[in-house]
């Protein structure tokens, strides 16, 4: 007892079916607009860059053996950090040898007095 199943109707649809008249044409494109014709509409539209703008100067490493063996991490203001490593440069020292001078200079103001 087999089942037949129920006429759908495409039979004769799918004998006359040709592959090829389905196939799509390849698209024309058009040629690309030219680097300097896209940033102008781009600028034009208020489009940014994300390209990087001229970096800051790299900071000057001041790694040195000196026997110093521990951290000491703050918090400070930028202007003081940078007035800080300015002394440091102008005294040719490292930083590691400037807070032990600055530490040495308040010792003596505050507590020698």
């Amino acid at each position: 007892m087999s089942k037949e199943r129920a006429d759908l109707g495409f039979g004769d649809e799918l004998e006359s079916f040709d592959p090829e008249a389905w196939t799509s044409k390849p698209k024309v494109r058009e040629p690309a607009p030219k680097p300097d014709e896209t940033k102008k509409l781009a600028e034009a539209a208020g489009f940014r860059s994300r390209e990087a703008t001229a970096a800051p100067a790299p900071r000057q490493q001041r790694r040195r053996r000196t026997g110093r063996s521990a951290q000491f991490n703050i918090k400070a203001k930028p202007e003081t950090i940078e007035a800080f490593c300015a002394i440091a440069d102008r005294q040719g020292w490292g930083i590691g040898e400037t807070l032990e001078h600055a530490v040495a200079l308040l010792e003596r103001e505050y507590l020698d007095s």
